[in-house]
């Protein structure tokens, strides 16, 4: 397989394998491209919840972006777990030293099992510093409901949600569902000019574990690869939901999904 383009992920890391930088390689890698990293945090979790988060110091995190840029350039660049405000700076100053317009922002900010991974003025610097230069941010609903102050339970409040966000200067905003409490997923993709949205079956499961982190980096896959968002949306939602149907039930707690549903092994390597 000829590698289609490069991924620079700017995230934090997850022992157990199943989200952040560990499951955008393996997104990336799964979907033919070629996955670079800078780690903003070192986290202990497994697929019961996290004890422990080791911040990269912000200077380190900027080095890893601009060393790694200027030797290889990314087609594309997918932002993850950030921590803090001095973070959040720093990797806006390093991203204004390039031009990439396929910047796709997850701003992830609890993990799966409830542990906050981000501070209150994080968020506040993240409205300020990053979502204005993204080409598209993905929060779930109660990452949403953090950014602009509303409570979120239906349709119409994800909608009014997105308009929000892009009115604090985010180009595209695709609201995931999953939270909602219905037998359907309904992700919400707004833009100035147009609004879809993507109704699929819920697969009912707990190993879920990563699903916005891989989402994000599907995405920022196709979009690099020269799809439309609208189809990087589509296609990246399909890749994320192939994954969960065939997950493989490992860990006691909220497990990983199957990153591994797009491969076909070459015959002689089976």
């Amino acid at each position: 397989m000829k590698i289609k383009s490069k991924i620079l992920i700017i995230a934090g890391s997850d022992s157990s394998g199943g989200a952040g930088i560990q499951a955008d390689i393996k997104t990336v890698t799964a979907l033919g491209s070629y996955a670079m990293t800078a780690v903003t945090a070192v986290t202990i979790q497994n697929t019961k919840g996290v004890t422990g988060v080791i911040p990269i110091k912000p200077k380190d995190i900027a080095n890893q972006i601009l060393f790694t840029c200027k030797d290889i350039k990314p087609n594309g660049i997918k932002i993850g777990m950030l921590h803090s405000s001095q973070v959040i700076n720093s990797v806006a100053n390093a991203l204004a030293k390039f031009k990439n317009s396929k910047i796709v922002l997850d701003p992830v900010m609890v993990a799966k099992g409830g542990a906050r991974l981000i501070n209150q003025s994080a968020i506040k610097t993240l409205k300020d510093r990053l979502i204005k230069k993204a080409y598209l941010i993905t929060p779930n609903i109660p990452e949403a409901e953090v950014l602009t102050n509303i409570k979120i339970k239906n349709l119409k409040d994800m909608t009014q949600a997105a308009n929000i966000l892009l009115n604090f200067g985010a180009k595209n905003v695709l609201l995931k569902g999953g939270h909602r409490k219905s037998n359907y997923m309904q992700d919400v993709l707004l833009s100035r000019n147009e609004i879809k949205i993507f109704k699929n079956k819920k697969i009912k499961t707990k190993n879920t574990h990563g699903t916005g982190c891989t989402l994000s980096s599907a995405i920022t896959t196709f979009l690099s690869c020269g799809k439309p968002l609208k189809k990087s949306c589509e296609l990246g939602i399909k890749y994320v939901n192939q994954g969960i149907g065939s997950n493989p039930y490992y860990g006691k707690g909220h497990g990983p999904i199957n990153h591994l549903n797009s491969i076909i092994i070459n015959k002689k390597f089976r």
